[in-house]
């Protein structure tokens, strides 16, 4: 339980120091900057439902945040190159996988 309260003061100051950073993304970068923090979404819900079933390993964590945000941003790079919005499809199936993994930490708790 502490790592949870841990995580969730970490997030709130993050978001925090997000809103107040006078740091604006570029309008190029909107796209890949969007797909890349769902990506890190879909990586920290499913870290913590790993967590709660206890099975979360800091490796398969890394590992996967690192992976699915590069494979978010190449996705968007290659489907602007080709003049094919390919972000509809990361957005779309990083969309499911953390719907799929909220709806388990909510039954987990139910």
């Amino acid at each position: 339980m502490r790592v949870i309260l841990v995580a969730a003061v970490f997030a709130v100051v993050g978001v925090a120091l997000g809103l107040l950073s006078p740091v604006t993304v570029p309008i190029t970068y909107a796209r890949y900057t969007a797909v890349a923090l769902l990506a890190g979404l879909d990586s920290i819900f499913g870290a913590f439902k790993a967590y709660i079933a206890g099975t979360f390993e800091p490796r398969v964590f890394v590992s996967g945040l690192v992976t699915n945000m590069a494979l978010a941003g190449g996705l968007t790079y290659v489907g602007d190159k080709l003049g094919v919005d390919l972000s509809i499809a990361a957005i779309v199936a990083f969309g499911v996988r953390i719907f799929n993994n909220l709806a388990s930490i909510r039954r987990h708790y139910l």
